[in-house]
């Protein structure tokens, strides 16, 4: 939706090519079914060669997209920002719409009877809307660390591992970060503090093709890092989000047994046939059947 805050106008010309570049990204990703955060659209830029890779670049696009909206130029709805999702508590028009709403949020177990217990997390909560929709086909656990993962997070994924191993499950955490000083170290530290193996990506930074930054020097972390991998470091956000969706997709498939997670779903489809059954059993006693 565009609604017209100020009277502000696309001037100079570098505010009209923002604008018109940062529409193109967002329509392209919306037909797909996804949304962006300002950081992924300033990468996909980037990618595509039509801005630097620099920080005054970033802040240019903001302030376009900033005035963009408030002049009408731009949608409200077309980015996100998941640092600031007001929460709404639930309600429902009657006692059958509890029940339908029961029945689309029911689910199984769905790895139970499998080999593995499955997680994946992620350095960075600004890609939860890509990489949390995937894990929920799946229905796997998945978690944001926002940096280093804190000391509570670490204990409660200890908890769960453990009950995963009661029940003859193997854990495994699926980790996602940038290949920078710092980024490199967060996979590290989860795995050391989990004592599970951690994926190294270096090889998907070569498949993928993201633009590179330079490795932050002023990072304690960098001369460890540069003698390593070089002056150069890709953040996960500059990948493109499809790609990221079916990495995340193919490493969980690779911890799957599609028979037995295809027998839980159709279980899981009966017993919601169940639950709407009763839903509609109760909407004919009270005359409201349609």
């Amino acid at each position: 939706m565009k609604e017209n805050f100020t009277d502000w106008k696309p001037k100079p010309q570098i505010n009209r090519a923002l604008l018109v570049a940062y529409v193109t990204v967002i329509e392209e990703y919306e037909a797909q079914g996804y949304r962006l955060t300002l950081r992924q659209v300033y990468y996909q830029l980037v990618a595509r060669d039509l801005i630097p890779n620099q920080q005054v670049w970033y802040k240019r696009l903001g302030e376009a997209v900033s005035n963009g909206r408030l002049g009408g130029y731009i949608d409200w709805e077309s980015i996100v920002d998941h640092a600031r999702t007001p929460v709404n508590p639930p309600d429902w028009s009657s006692p059958e719409a509890v029940l339908e709403a029961a029945a689309a949020g029911y689910r199984l177990d769905r790895w139970e009877g499998q080999d593995h217990h499955v997680e994946v997390w992620s350095e960075k909560d600004a890609l939860s809307s890509v990489i949390e929709p995937v894990c929920g086909r799946f229905h796997v656990r998945f978690l944001a660390n926002r940096g280093y993962s804190s000391s509570t997070a670490m204990y409660d994924a200890v908890q769960r591992c453990m009950e995963a191993k009661d029940r003859g499950r193997q854990p495994v955490v699926i980790y996602l970060g940038g290949h920078d000083p710092s980024g490199v170290d967060m996979s590290r530290d989860a795995g050391d503090q989990l004592d599970l193996l951690t994926r190294q990506y270096y090889d998907q930074v070569d498949e993928y093709h993201p633009p590179p930054n330079p490795a932050k020097l002023t990072d304690s972390r960098s001369p460890t890092y540069v003698a390593m991998y070089g002056l150069e470091s890709w953040e996960l956000d500059a990948l493109d989000l499809a790609a990221l969706d079916g990495m995340v997709s193919g490493a969980i498939e690779g911890f799957l047994d599609q028979d037995i997670y295809d027998e839980m779903l159709e279980r899981e489809e009966s017993d919601k046939a169940a639950v709407l059954a009763a839903a509609r059993s109760l909407r004919s006693e009270d005359g409201l059947e349609r």
